[in-house]
């Protein structure tokens, strides 16, 4: 007799077959300078790849952050208003980490400057995403199933530079886990803005001093142009559904561009 799975069984099952660690993505052409990024091997999920010059960074108070760039064909494939939606979602990320470390200048000039560039973000499944969702409601447990071949990723570069010169750099690339804690989306991008936020770690992590302790947020917020800083809205929506929503997780909107003149 043919014993049949159930699909979370199924989902389950495969998912033991899926490794965890993302392999690093090639070189960007972002950054200034590639030669002194060390691979970090303490990780399990992402690839991480850093350098720091711990005396400059240390020095180091007020920066201006750039808005994050595509680069190549990070978006090939998606529609440019989901292109658009992961670059804020990673400026917004950035943000708040940077904030927590350094002081954010609103102008660029005599400080030093944070430059993000996405080098790749692969799409995230909709149909295995609405499938993973309905096993996960039959897994009990807090962690989630995805079907394997359908999970989304990020990679991202960036890097502190002083009067030209790079002070420290990131390259960090996650895919999304098949067993983790990855909600599934029925957005193409909905994987990509998950993993915005790790990225966001990263840069704060890899750009400010060893020694320097968090800050509290400050007030007023240089960052508030994202809305809240807490989504208690996402929170409940994944509880419902078992799906991460980019409206209800990503912040504020972007003001829609203005209409082309007549």
């Amino acid at each position: 007799m043919i014993r049949r799975l159930s699909p979370a069984a199924a989902m389950a099952a495969a998912a033991g077959l899926a490794a965890c660690q993302t392999a690093p993505a090639a070189n960007g052409g972002f950054l200034s300078d590639y030669s002194r990024l060390q691979t970090r091997s303490d990780t399990v999920r992402a690839s991480i790849r850093e350098h720091r010059d711990e005396p400059t960074a240390a020095a180091i108070d007020r920066v201006w952050l750039e808005p994050a760039v595509l680069i190549g064909d990070a978006a090939a494939g998606l529609t440019e208003a989901e292109g658009r939606m992961v670059l804020r979602e990673v400026d917004r990320q950035v943000c708040y980490e940077m904030s927590e470390r350094f002081t954010l200048s609103s102008t660029p000039e005599g400080v030093a400057r944070v430059r993000t560039g996405v080098i790749d973000i692969r799409p995230t499944g909709a149909a295995g995403s609405g499938v993973a969702a309905v096993a996960n409601a039959l897994i009990p447990g807090p962690g989630t199933v995805r079907v394997p071949g359908t999970t989304g990723g990020l990679a991202a570069e960036a890097e502190l530079l002083a009067d030209g010169r790079q002070v420290a750099a990131l390259a960090w690339a996650r895919n999304a886990t098949v067993v983790g804690t990855d909600p599934p989306s029925l957005s193409r991008v909905g994987d990509a803005l998950q993993l915005a936020e790790p990225f966001g770690d990263a840069v704060g992590d890899a750009f400010a001093p060893a020694d320097r302790e968090v800050r509290e947020i400050p007030d007023p917020d240089p960052c508030a142009r994202f809305g809240p800083r807490t989504q208690p809205a996402g929170f409940v929506t994944r509880l419902v559904t078992g799906l991460y929503v980019p409206e209800v997780n990503t912040g504020s909107r972007e003001e829609a561009p203005p209409p082309p003149a007549d």
